[in-house]
């Protein structure tokens, strides 16, 4: 039997870190890039791919009215919507991917991580600026967690590869080694990686 491995990448851990790395928000290719070098590893020798998942959220949609200014914001017509729309639906149509969607809810508004180092240089007053939506995304997570359960309870590949940084999925790669299934972490060289991940799975890559 061919031993193939499903490759499960948390997209904001995945934007975030790469944007971090590149200094750009990251296109479709350097995404899959990281996919192939995952491939390379010879933990993984001899495995073929059964399929990539990257999960995230469509762009916030709808509009808001900004508490200080008053102006109403248009989610949809900002460059944040159009840039990680054009980001989902080209990663979506790469050979071999699933993409599976959550939602994003915005829950109030918070000082945006700018404001909050200028309040910690010292800076005393709030402008309009420096208040942004407090956006939250939702049902991320759980697609991971079904898909997981779904895997190793399907026996539809012998091996799992988690690109995160995120401990909630600990009980969904619990499951899957008690199924028998190898679960690979690839935290994408952070160095600071949650002591339960590693305590759960098989290798960090």
């Amino acid at each position: 039997m061919v031993d193939r491995v499903a490759v499960l990448l948390d997209g904001e851990f995945v934007k975030k870190v790469l944007g971090q790395r590149l200094g750009i928000f990251p296109d479709p290719a350097a995404i899959m890039n990281e996919v192939t070098r995952i491939l390379s590893d010879p933990s993984l020798s001899g495995h073929t791919l059964y399929r990539t998942f990257y999960y995230t959220a469509d762009p916030l949609n709808g509009t808001a009215r900004h508490p200080l200014s008053g102006q109403t914001i248009v989610f949809g017509s900002t460059a944040s919507f159009a840039r990680n729309t054009q980001l989902i639906d080209r990663v979506e149509n790469q050979p071999d991917v699933a993409v599976r969607r959550g939602t994003l809810a915005q829950q109030g508004w918070q000082l945006g991580r700018a404001a909050v180092r200028a309040m910690l240089a010292g800076k005393s007053s709030v402008v309009a600026s420096d208040i942004v939506p407090k956006i939250r995304q939702k049902g991320v997570d759980m697609r991971i967690g079904l898909d997981i359960a779904s895997l190793a309870l399907k026996r539809l590949v012998s091996t799992i590869v988690l690109v995160t940084g995120d401990s909630d999925f600990v009980p969904a790669m619990k499951l899957a080694r008690r199924e028998g299934l190898r679960v690979l972490l690839d935290p994408l060289g952070q160095s600071q990686v949650r002591p339960e991940l590693k305590v759960h799975a098989d290798r960090v890559i």
